[in-house]
């Protein structure tokens, strides 16, 4: 067990480390969206955080989410701006992925400190609490270190390592199904049969500890571990590896007036290509061929879609 751990590892120094300029998104990717939630353009604002060294953003690694989401009546922006009271009235929902302090832009080691300030993190929470939405994604280690502060704030607690679910056998992607903790709610039950998702393909990425109330959606079973590895791409030997049964790598969460969704893994929501073989991670891949509508229902959940349950 130990030994694939470490294959996969290396594996995403390949494709998150050495090779991360040659990751680029895939601009042909264009999944067919039957029913938009709304009018073209006429949909709830959508900012996607720029503001702090996030390694996905609008017009890169995050630009199929873009257009998917536009595709489906938002009206997406990047988001450049400090996280505030005054700079929150501009978005109904805003969707931080994988934002780092400075200190870890190059250096993905331990410490990694919180990328928002105390006054962001208060700013976001009340912001939440009055009726906004936040999509959360922190991705393995350091993303979760980083977003560990802001998370915390609505009772959510990150394993800042690299999650492998016991059930997973392949050093690529891992598949949540009705088997294997792909728990159902309102974001796999969708808005009609034709939404509705029974598996997910995931591409590491971190766990998570969520509140009572909240809504699972990923669910890790037995045998699953994090390895809380020192320093980033790969897994260092001396890792401690921490039980993550019943932990979460996707939840929902309604906080206040407002709610919030959390995921541990941000590929899952991208289409890239990788490396010099160009290998799709993503939406993209085959075996997420249900990744695409998983986004889309989480969206329907955060802005009340018509025709969406709670």
């Amino acid at each position: 067990m130990r030994k694939r751990h470490l294959l996969s590892g290396a594996l995403l120094f390949v494709l998150t480390g050495s090779t991360a300029a040659q990751q680029e998104p895939d601009l042909n990717y264009n999944p067919p969206i039957p029913r938009p939630a709304y009018a073209p353009d006429t949909g709830p604002r959508v900012a996607i955080d720029e503001a702090h060294h996030n390694f996905h953003t609008v017009d890169g690694r995050y630009e199929p989410f873009a257009r998917l989401l536009r595709l489906d009546g938002y009206r997406v922006e990047g988001f450049a701006s400090a996280l505030s009271a005054k700079s929150l009235e501009a978005a109904d929902v805003l969707v931080i992925a994988n934002a780092l302090n400075e200190r870890n832009i190059e250096d993905w080691s331990l410490p990694t400190p919180s990328a928002f300030t105390r006054d962001e993190i208060a700013a976001v929470r009340a912001w939440v609490d009055k009726g906004g939405s936040l999509f959360l994604i922190a991705d393995h280690m350091p993303f979760p270190g980083a977003a560990g502060e802001l998370a915390s704030a609505f009772g959510v607690t990150f394993s800042n390592g690299y999650a492998r679910p016991g059930h997973g056998d392949s050093n690529i992607f891992d598949m949540f199904d009705g088997a294997t903790g792909l728990k159902e709610s309102a974001a796999t039950r969708g808005r009609n049969d034709d939404e509705k998702v029974t598996e997910v393909a995931t591409f590491t990425g971190s766990a998570f500890r969520m509140p009572e109330k909240a809504i699972p959606i990923l669910v890790f079973g037995a045998n699953s571990i994090s390895l809380e590895t020192k320093k980033a791409p790969g897994v260092t030997p001396d890792a401690p590896e921490i039980p993550i049964e019943g932990w979460c790598q996707g939840a929902l969460l309604n906080f206040g007036g407002g709610r919030v969704a959390v995921f541990g893994e941000a590929a899952m929501f991208s289409a890239q290509l990788a490396g010099p073989q160009q290998m799709p991670i993503g939406m993209n891949t085959p075996d997420a061929r249900q990744n695409h509508q998983l986004l889309l229902n989480v969206m329907h959940w955060l802005t009340r879609a018509p025709g969406m349950s709670d």
